[in-house]
């Protein structure tokens, strides 16, 4: 898969979003459009760090799983999360039951709750201007970048754990600080890949 592919409905799309139904639907209305909102980035850097590893498709199925193992992805509730929840949350088959990450997702949300200006603010702070022609191949899309560096910088700085640059490039790509749909793909630009006036 190099180019947009065409899908059953005739569709031109980034390869990768013809590769299960899942992910047709994801693509199509979700991945590379702008996300704001605390509680929706926190949201989305969790559900990046416990994809580190395995298929994001693993994530996507489990989606709901973490939404209700995570009251909703509430910092708030998140952050007051303690022993007896990290227990719980590894007896949970509805998510990923690695420890690590479980502990990871707690101390980011303490972490975000923690942030001056919150945390949608400080990830948007790192999109980068517009520029650039639009990817023509996968090939041509980068994993890093030099915003996702300091983003991931940034996030350390302030306590986050399981983000590193391709992390947070991910996680650029998915919340629309960048648009990294195929030049061809039907869903180019139908995100905003700006930040927020």
């Amino acid at each position: 898969m190099t180019g947009a592919v065409p899908g059953p409905d005739g569709l031109l799309r980034c390869g990768w979003g013809e590769s299960a139904d899942d992910y047709r639907v994801y693509h199509d209305t979700e991945w590379g459009r702008p996300v704001h909102g605390d509680d929706a980035l926190f949201e989305r850097v969790s559900l990046e760090a416990f994809q580190s590893g395995l298929s994001w498709i693993t994530i996507l199925r489990r989606r709901e799983g973490f939404r209700a193992a995570f009251a909703g992805f509430s910092i708030a509730e998140v952050a007051g999360f303690g022993p007896d929840d990290v227990e719980r949350l590894v007896q949970d088959a509805g998510i990923i039951r690695n420890r690590a990450k479980i502990e990871a997702t707690l101390a980011n949300a303490r972490a975000a709750q923690d942030l001056d200006g919150g945390l949608s603010a400080l990830i948007w702070g790192f999109a980068p201007d517009r520029g650039g022609p639009a990817p023509r191949t996968l090939a041509e899309v980068p994993a890093v970048t030099p915003e996702s560096t300091a983003l991931a910088k940034e996030l350390r700085k302030q306590g986050f754990r399981f983000v590193g640059p391709t992390t947070a490039y991910a996680l650029m790509q998915a919340c629309g600080l960048v648009d990294d749909h195929l030049v061809d793909c039907h869903v180019r630009g139908a995100g905003t890949a700006r930040r927020p006036v």
